[in-house]
């Protein structure tokens, strides 16, 4: 399974990308999460400009074995979706650290990026 280091991860198998703007997060689920759920078959997302605390749930994702929802690793404004999603839900499968990302967040609280785990931690904590 797939980790990149670049990446903060949490432990409801969300992974959280910080742009180069500094105060932007690309969001999408684990690879270990896709594998676990199986083939992907529907992405349902909040909408845009929607507001989120951490936690909170933005959405979820309907495998051929189960539902599961999405919980906001940072606290954060959705900027945007991954509007091909919609058509082509298993992007989540084939590719989820890049076309298979969710949304796009304006942090609130920049300092909740800390509380993030480590790809090392993540790995270990689903070993």
């Amino acid at each position: 399974m797939d980790f990149p280091a670049s990446l903060g991860f949490t432990g409801d198998h969300e992974w959280v990308r910080v742009e180069e703007d500094g105060v932007t997060v690309t969001v999408g689920i684990t690879d270990y999460a896709q594998g676990e759920l199986g083939d992907i078959v529907f992405v349902e997302l909040e909408p845009v400009d929607e507001i989120f605390e951490k936690n909170e749930t933005f959405g979820s994702v309907e495998a051929v074995k189960a539902v599961s929802d999405l919980f906001m690793p940072v606290s954060g404004t959705i900027l945007a979706h991954n509007e091909r999603l919609e058509d082509h839900p298993e992007l989540v499968n084939t590719d989820p650290y890049g076309e298979g990302w969710m949304i796009k967040v304006r942090l609130s609280d920049a300092e909740e990026l800390g509380d993030l785990l480590s790809a090392e931690d993540y790995a270990a904590m689903v070993a």
